[in-house]
């Protein structure tokens, strides 16, 4: 049996944001969680634990500045952060931003989804303003992460 393709080595996985020779930062484009961004190390590695002292402590660096924009860019209640890899074994952090009137709150947002639910308003706001939010988020990337 051969192994099963990983989907971050063949594809970006999102709409990319910023690029850097050994992660990139996307848009996860979660119709119910705009703004929902991941990190995802470049090369095929499972476990976070599999990288050096250094990569952890970037990848950690940039898992915290995507909290720190998500907190301060969308005034969210919460941000989120997770790494599972259950589903895709590939090393990636999830930054969601959450709101006490979203549809899951305080539920993660991978439960069932209440019938009729909607974006809260400020979720709205995220995905009308993509086209200003995601360059500023670029720029800020590309200054804390040069290379």
């Amino acid at each position: 049996m051969s192994a099963k393709p990983c989907t971050l080595c063949e594809t970006d996985g999102g709409e990319v944001i910023f690029r850097h020779p050994l992660f990139r930062v996307i848009d996860a484009l979660d119709t119910n969680y705009p703004g929902f961004l991941r990190v995802v190390w470049n090369a095929h590695v499972r476990e976070f634990s599999e990288l050096t002292a250094e990569q952890r402590a970037l990848c950690m660096d940039v898992v915290v500045c995507l909290e720190q924009f998500v907190l301060a860019e969308f005034k969210a209640d919460k941000a989120n952060l997770a790494t599972l890899g259950n589903v895709v074994p590939h090393v990636h952090w999830h930054v969601i931003p959450r709101f006490t009137d979203d549809p899951h709150f305080p539920a993660p947002v991978w439960a069932a989804l209440p019938e009729g639910a909607m974006l809260s308003p400020r979720q709205a706001v995220i995905l009308e303003s993509q086209s200003q939010w995601k360059p500023r988020l670029a720029a800020m990337l590309g200054q804390r992460f040069p290379f």
